[in-house]
C-alpha cells in the first residue's frame, strides 16, 4: 500500500463562476457521505481553501530540511497528538524513504535511545522542539530552543518551527475527522 503526504496527493483547482453551484452541491454531497461514513465531515472537500493554504504551508516548511529530519519530526508530533492517521502515513513514507525501522519504531523514546547513538545531535534537538512545541507545557524552555538554535540556522530552524506547527495542525484535522489510517 502506498501512502502520500497532503502535498503529494492534493490537487484542488478552482472553479470558475458558472460551475460553483454544480461544485457546491457535488461538495455537500461528498461531505455528507464522509460524515455517514465517519461520523465526521470530509475536511478537504467542506473547506477547500483552508485545505490548499495548509498544503502549500506544508511544503513551505520543508523546504530545506532534510527529509528524513521532516519525518522524524512528523512521526513523533503524530505520537504525541495520537494521530494514528498521521503516524501510519509518516512511518510508512519513511520506511519507503529508507530510514530503518530502528529509528522509526525508537522515535517515542528518542532521550532513552540516544545514549545507543541512534539519532544525532541535531535529530535530537528537533524531536525536543517537537515535544516542547507540540506539547507547549508553559511555553518553549529556553533551553530547548537555544539547543535546536545550536544546530540549526536561523531560516532552518524557522523552517523547522512551521514544519512542527504543520504536522501540529495535520494532526488536529485527522483527529478530529477521525480520519483512518490506511484509507482516505
Amino acid at each position: 500500500m502506498t501512502t502520500s503526504t497532503p502535498t503529494q496527493t492534493a490537487t484542488i483547482q478552482t472553479a470558475p463562476t458558472t460551475e460553483a453551484t454544480a461544485q457546491t452541491a457535488t461538495a455537500t454531497q461528498t461531505a455528507t457521505t464522509a460524515r455517514q461514513t465517519t461520523g465526521r465531515v470530509d475536511f478537504a472537500k467542506a473547506a477547500p481553501k483552508a485545505f490548499k493554504a495548509l498544503i502549500n504551508l506544508d511544503a513551505a516548511a520543508r523546504e530545506g530540511l532534510d527529509p528524513a529530519l521532516v519525518e522524524l519530526v512528523q512521526i513523533r508530533s503524530s505520537q504525541l497528538n495520537h494521530c494514528a492517521y498521521c503516524l501510519h502515513m509518516h512511518t510508512t513514507d519513511a520506511h519507503e524513504a529508507g530510514e530503518s525501522k530502528e529509528r522509526i519504531a525508537l522515535v517515542g523514546v528518542w532521550e532513552e535511545a540516544r545514549e545507543a547513538g541512534f539519532y544525532t545531535e541535531k535529530e535530537q534537538a528537533a524531536l525536543a522542539l517537537t515535544e516542547a512545541v507540540t506539547l507547549l507545557p508553559g511555553g518553549v524552555p529556553d533551553e530547548v530552543y537555544q539547543r535546536a538554535a545550536r544546530h540549526f540556522g536561523e531560516r532552518e530552524l524557522a523552517q523547522l518551527i512551521a514544519l512542527i506547527f504543520t504536522i501540529n495542525s495535520w494532526n488536529r484535522i485527522a483527529v478530529t475527522t477521525r480520519k483512518v489510517p490506511g484509507r482516505n
